[in-house]
């Protein structure tokens, strides 16, 4: 599932929030708190789906495209997982 990378710290603002990595040094800003509300809910609890549940129809093609940047530049990420734990070996 797509979560916020660890190393990005969220500030929201009046027009959206700034993200910035402090692995990469990188900036982003999102430029409507709807897309700050979508990036919270993506907490590796619920799809990309669920987290776009109430953005209307017409502008999940921008929301998604906008999700899309953030992931390809390291903002959002998708954790490993981790292995199965291992039964007793006999």
């Amino acid at each position: 599932m797509l979560t916020l990378h660890p190393k990005v710290s969220v500030r929201p603002e009046p027009f959206g929030a700034l993200l910035y990595h402090f692995g990469t040094r990188r900036l982003s800003f999102l430029k409507d708190r709807r897309l700050l509300d979508v990036v919270r809910r993506l907490d590796g609890t619920v799809s990309l789906d669920e987290a776009l549940a109430d953005i209307p129809p017409g502008e999940l093609a921008s929301f998604r495209s906008a999700l899309g940047t953030l992931e390809q530049t390291g903002m959002l990420h998708h954790p490993a997982t981790p292995p199965a734990p291992q039964g007793p070996r006999t």
